[in-house]
């Protein structure tokens, strides 16, 4: 069952930027661009993790926390604020109020999906998958380690994430700057030729001799991990 993640962001571009690498990442994701709108959602679905933009129209993110903290039904909610604001006195207010986590203003994609698994690990540990499995390969979240037939696979950390990434959803065809996105972050400047040199260590890696590949290439487009790949192996 996948967990439900509040949105609370009155900036839309990052609105948008923020469901997609949670939908990616299997969450099902609502959204609110004020206050108001947020607290509407409150009363009629119960997130399992809320991320809360500091400055919004109506109620402030300040005073959302205030409110849902003092609420037996929403009280246990992990809440992950969102601001510009970067100031030690002001990261200390958000978590004084009952965040339990801070992001300033601009983050790194990565970053904020492992404070979410984070949090999540925490409050609902039954909503996180820690092992990933198709066919012969498995990879274990929680040991950052890889195996294929038994085998420990030895991967750089880049090559971890990207298999990571893929391996979330089979068949999903992601483009060069899709994956630059979601594996080394929009904040962070490289060329997408960079991904082709890491697809070519990955698969490097993880097949040897005659081995099927699960990594496909989609002419055009991007890679994806073979759907197919679990029942051929």
């Amino acid at each position: 069952m996948a967990a439900t993640i509040l949105v609370v962001e009155d900036e839309a571009d990052l609105s948008v930027l923020m469901r997609y690498n949670l939908e990616a990442e299997g969450f099902r994701v609502l959204t609110a661009e004020s206050g108001d709108e947020a607290v509407e959602a409150m009363q009629e679905i119960t997130p399992d993790l809320i991320l809360l933009d500091w400055m919004l129209p109506g109620p402030s993110g300040i005073e959302l926390c205030r409110r849902w903290r003092t609420r037996e039904e929403t009280a246990r909610i992990p809440i992950i604020m969102i601001t510009a604001r970067g100031e030690e006195e002001e990261r200390v207010r958000g978590l004084a109020t009952g965040a339990d986590d801070y992001v300033v203003k601009p983050f790194s994609v990565p970053e904020l999906l492992a404070r979410i698994n984070a949090l999540l690990r925490r409050s609902s540990p039954q909503l996180i998958t820690t092992v990933l499995k198709a066919g012969d390969l498995e990879l274990d979240r929680t040991s950052h380690r890889v195996s294929r037939s038994g085998r420990e696979v030895h991967l750089g950390p880049t090559e971890y994430r990207l298999l990571e990434y893929l391996m979330r959803h089979p068949g999903r065809v992601y483009s060069r700057e899709q994956l630059l996105d979601g594996v080394w972050g929009n904040d962070v400047y490289v060329d997408e030729r960079t991904v082709d040199v890491h697809v070519g260590r990955l698969r490097k890696a993880i097949n040897r001799g005659r081995a099927p590949d699960p990594i496909r290439t989609v002419r055009g487009a991007g890679y994806a991990f073979d759907e197919r790949f679990e029942k051929a192996s």
